[in-house]
C-alpha cells in the first residue's frame, strides 16, 4: 500500500515537473496594443471620409457660433439709449438711419417699424405693431435656424457610422457564406468586425459632440431671444406714448411740424421779418398798393 502510493506521488510530481516544463517552452504572447489613429485611419474603411468632412464641418460651425451669437448682435445697451432718444425726439428718420449702420437683430425690428409708420401716414399704432412682431418672430426664426445645422449633424454622423458598420458587417459574412471556413478562422472574423464597428464609434462620437454644442447654443438663442422681445416692447411703448400724444393718429417727425409752422408763418408767400422781429409783408403781394399794376 506504502509502495503504491509513493509510486502514485512520483506520477504525480513527474506530470507536474511536465507541465512546468511545457509552460516554459512556450513563448509568451505579446500584449496587443491598440493603436486608435491606426484603427480609425487604415481600417475604418471609405465611410471614414464623409465622416472626416463631417466632422470639420462641426469644427468649423462650432467656432463661427461662438463668434456671430452673441448679445451684442442681437440686442446692446447703446443701441437701446440712443433709440430711446431719438424716438423722445421724433426724429423717427434719423433712427432708421442709425438702424442701417447697425448690424443687430433689434435694428431691424425698429427699422421695419418707423418705415411702416413714417411712409404710411395714417397707420395706426396695432398695426405698426404687428409689422414689429412679425419682423421680431423673423429674426427669432434666422437664429433658431442657424443652430439647427448642429442638430442636423448630430443626427446624420451616427447615421453614416452605422453605414460603414453594415457594409463591414456584410462583407465578413459574405466571406462565412463562401464556404471556407478554414480561411474564415485564419482572417478572425471578429477583428473584422470589430473593424467595422469602428465607424459607428467614429459617427456617435461627432454626434454627441455636435448635439452638445447644439444644447449651450440653443440656451444661448433662447436667452437672446426674450431680450430682443423684452427691447422690441420697450421701443413699441416709447411709439405708443407718441401716438397718445398726437390723439392716436400718427405721429409725425419734429423736423416736420417745423416746416409745417414755417410754411404756416409765410402764408403761401415769402413773408420776411425784419430785425425788430416784425413781420413785413411779401414784395410780390398783390394787396400792397405801390405793386398794382406790374
Amino acid at each position: 500500500m506504502k509502495r503504491t502510493l509513493s509510486l502514485q506521488g512520483t506520477l504525480f510530481t513527474l506530470l507536474t515537473l511536465g507541465t512546468h516544463a511545457k509552460d516554459a517552452a512556450t513563448p509568451a504572447k505579446a500584449p496587443v496594443e491598440l493603436d486608435v489613429y491606426d484603427l480609425i485611419v487604415e481600417r475604418g474603411g471609405f465611410v471614414m471620409y464623409p465622416l472626416a468632412l463631417v466632422s470639420i464641418l462641426t469644427l468649423i460651425l462650432v467656432f463661427f457660433y461662438f463668434i456671430t451669437i452673441r448679445r451684442n448682435s442681437v440686442v446692446s445697451d447703446r443701441f437701446m439709449s440712443s433709440a430711446e432718444a431719438l424716438i423722445r425726439k421724433r426724429d423717427y428718420l434719423g433712427l432708421v438711419a442709425q438702424c442701417h449702420r447697425e448690424n443687430k437683430s433689434i435694428s431691424r425690428v425698429a427699422e421695419k417699424s418707423l418705415d411702416f409708420m413714417t411712409q404710411n401716414s395714417g397707420v395706426s399704432f396695432k398695426e405698426v405693431r404687428e409689422v414689429a412682431e412679425a419682423e421680431g418672430s423673423r429674426q427669432a426664426g434666422i437664429l433658431t435656424q442657424r443652430i439647427s445645422y448642429l442638430s442636423d449633424i448630430g443626427a446624420i454622423a451616427p447615421m453614416i457610422g452605422l453605414l460603414g458598420t453594415v457594409i463591414g458587417m456584410i462583407k465578413s459574412f459574405y466571406q462565412i457564406s463562401s464556404g471556407n471556413f478554414e480561411g474564415v478562422k485564419q482572417m478572425e472574423l471578429a477583428g473584422g468586425v470589430s473593424e467595422a464597428l469602428i465607424t459607428t464609434a467614429s459617427g456617435l462620437v461627432i454626434g454627441i459632440v455636435a448635439l452638445i454644442f447644439y444644447s449651450i447654443f440653443r440656451g444661448r438663442v433662447q436667452k437672446y431671444i426674450a431680450e430682443l422681445e423684452a427691447a422690441s416692447t420697450h421701443l413699441m411703448a416709447l411709439l405708443s406714448a407718441q401716438y397718445n400724444r398726437a390723439g392716436g393718429s400718427t405721429p409725425k417727425a419734429a423736423f416736420a411740424e417745423e416746416l409745417a409752422s414755417f410754411d404756416d408763418a409765410d402764408n403761401d408767400g415769402f413773408a420776411q421779418v425784419d430785425r425788430q422781429g416784425r413781420s413785413t409783408p411779401s414784395p410780390i403781394d398783390n394787396t400792397r398798393p405801390d405793386v398794382q399794376g406790374i
